[in-house]
């Protein structure tokens, strides 16, 4: 499933980062901190590799 605004696939790219142990799970903030304990290393490789081109800055409400 690809990300559906670039802000969810920069949060998604911090997750993977601290499940990878690149990063440390304490520096996550907001969304990247729950995608962290929700998701597997494989959905968030899924956002994170989405393209950015083309995405909105934030995903709209409606």
């Amino acid at each position: 499933m690809p990300a559906t605004s670039k802000a969810q696939q920069k949060a998604a790219g911090a997750a993977l980062s601290a499940k990878r142990g690149e990063t440390k799970k304490s520096e996550l903030k907001g969304a990247s901190k729950g995608m962290y304990e929700s998701m597997s290393e494989k959905q968030l490789e899924e956002f994170a590799e989405t393209k950015r081109k083309g995405l909105p800055e934030r995903k709209s409400d409606s």
